[in-house]
């Protein structure tokens, strides 16, 4: 489940990445900084069109073989099975630059070169022959692969997230050119301030406030941001040192107030939980001086009372001793 808001903005990428997957060979690049949404705007814009989403997890010792690997699976879903797949790749990803090279070959001609060694070559081959044959097109090893690859890349749209800042970006683009000459680029730039306020209404929602205070608190939040990426272009402008303010540090500032809300929320709670049964006990103490101090009274009188005729019964004693 994802905690999507659907402020203008992200309904819009979403309208143009639903719009790009749908047409045929329709590949993205969405550039943008980290937490700007790419990756979930992706997904749902995939789940919208009935597509799937394949993703690499990359581990430790991921390498060029697992990749590879893994392109395998997904070129067994699309050029096999049949299944329209979403590639969706992050810039985070690449471990080795050839894991681009060979997107840039899906990119341009659907292929990845000696991805498949002789004896799987021809299994491949095999799993599209009935479709060739239903075609009434020659059963030729290169008629098969070439239907393969034409069904391959008939089923499957690459979605590459990638951000603009540093060096990364330009020599990727300079070293694989098909990342931009085959793909639409869609930007995502900052957040505007009204969907910062929705994003933090949101949040606040699920936090007990007044509901008096919901918007009031979510237009600090905006104010914050954008005061804060004013003064990064500020600095850039006067120091040349640039200050990177993303989605993602809005979100933790959001999530921060939320959580430090909770946490001060529980402990004023004990605090006055714990006031209240000390005054309770103290009530209950009163409440049992004060009887206690009725009985003390009532054990003074009957004291005297014993004082009184042990004293009388002294006197008598001692008259009779004398006698």
């Amino acid at each position: 489940k994802m905690p999507l808001v659907m402020f203008v903005d992200a309904v819009g990428h979403v309208a143009r990445i639903s719009r790009i997957i749908r047409q045929p060979l329709g590949n993205a690049l969405l550039l943008g900084v980290g937490g700007s949404g790419r990756q979930s705007l992706t997904r749902l814009a995939s789940y919208i069109a009935g597509f799937k989403v394949f993703m690499i997890e990359v581990v430790r010792g991921y390498k060029m073989e697992l990749f590879r690997e893994d392109l395998k699976k997904l070129y067994e879903k699309a050029g096999v099975n049949g299944e329209n797949t979403v590639f969706l790749f992050n810039d985070t990803q690449v471990i080795e630059s050839g894991f681009l090279e060979d997107i840039n070959g899906m990119l341009t001609s659907g292929e990845v070169s000696n991805l498949y060694p002789p004896d799987e070559l021809a299994n491949v081959r095999e799993s599209v022959r009935g479709e060739v044959r239903a075609l009434g097109l020659p059963e030729q090893n290169d008629i098969l692969w070439a239907h393969f690859i034409e069904k391959f890349r008939s089923k499957v749209h690459i979605v590459l997230c990638m951000s603009p800042v540093g060096e990364n970006y330009r020599n990727y683009v300079r070293m694989f050119p098909a990342l931009v000459s085959c793909t639409t680029i869609n930007w995502f730039s900052e957040w505007p301030p009204d969907a910062l306020k929705e994003v933090a209404q949101r949040f606040l929602e699920d936090v007990t406030i007044d509901a008096e205070l919901v918007e009031p608190v979510a237009t600090i939040f905006a104010q914050t941001q954008t005061s804060v990426l004013a003064e990064s272009a500020s600095m850039l402008s006067r120091l040349g040192r640039p200050n990177y303010v993303t989605p993602t540090n809005y979100l933790e500032l959001v999530k921060g107030y939320c959580k430090l809300l909770g946490e001060k929320r529980h402990e004023v709670g004990s605090q006055r939980d714990k006031l209240a049964k000390g005054m309770e006990k103290l009530t209950e103490t009163g409440e049992q001086v004060g009887v206690m101090s009725v009985e003390l009274e009532k054990k003074k009188k009957e004291v005297a009372k014993a004082q009184t005729e042990t004293e009388e019964l002294l006197v008598v004693i001692v008259q009779e001793n004398h006698v």
